[in-house]
């Protein structure tokens, strides 16, 4: 309770008042400290190579696979941490599918990965600009695009079918990955996955200056991957 005495006689009505107002500015400081922190955090880059991240990354899977995990990253300390800035060390693009999700299957924590997620993985400006971002920005030393199983965007485009509304941009995407496997052996569903996630690697490395010149310094590895759903293990792919 307020007391009288130390207010100087101050009402209790105007007490109540001077004490929301001071509630108020608690409330928008941290906002405005938020933002500075944000800005600020852009400064350094993680200390890790591209080949650890890429180690700590498959150490990750491996837990995960072998029900493991250590769940890293998570705790309350982590968040406070995180509050001052980030520095991913992993830019993941993989499918928006359910059933692939990187910080599960990596066995990774807050902060630890630059996540983006559209179906099929492709590629298009706002996907390369947001790597771009991790990469100039925050200078995370590692991109992996991750393909799965069974993509059903993938199969869409297998498929040859007429597909509703803006899912034609996808499987447009993803078509020249499928017309480059026809005729090869094996299953052209899988060979239609890794396709399209060697064919976005290195189209990623041609499109993007920026990406290119940090490939180039040694200091950005790109890599691709395939997820397997039934085993959950992360394989490389040429």
């Amino acid at each position: 309770m307020i007391d009288p005495k130390k207010t100087g006689g101050m009402s209790r009505r105007n007490a109540i008042l001077m004490t929301g107002a001071g509630a108020l500015v608690a409330a928008i400081a941290p906002g405005v400290l938020k933002v500075e922190a944000a800005n600020a955090s852009t400064e350094a880059s993680p200390n890790i190579t591209s080949d650890a991240a890429l180690q700590k990354l498959m150490d990750g899977n491996r837990r995960y696979i072998e029900q493991k995990r250590t769940f890293p990253d998570q705790a309350r300390s982590r968040i406070v941490e995180l509050a001052k800035g980030q520095h991913p060390f992993a830019i993941v693009l993989c499918c928006s599918d359910s059933r692939v999700v990187p910080e599960i299957l990596f066995d990774q924590g807050l902060g630890d990965l630059f996540d983006i997620r559209v179906a099929g993985n492709v590629l298009d400006d706002a996907v390369i600009g947001t790597m771009e971002y991790g990469v100039a920005e925050l200078g995370t030393p590692l991109v992996i695009i991750l393909g799965h199983e069974h993509c059903g965007a993938v199969k869409a485009a297998l498929d040859g079918k007429p597909v509703p509304g803006k899912v034609g941009s996808l499987v447009a995407a993803i078509q020249p990955a499928v017309d480059s496997i026809k005729g090869q052996p094996g299953d052209a569903w899988d060979n239609a996955v890794k396709a399209n996630v060697k064919m976005n690697v290195n189209k990623l490395k041609q499109s993007s200056p920026i990406i290119a010149e940090a490939v180039k310094a040694g200091k950005l590895k790109v890599v691709g991957g395939r997820y397997d759903l039934d085993t959950g293990t992360v394989e490389m792919v040429g």
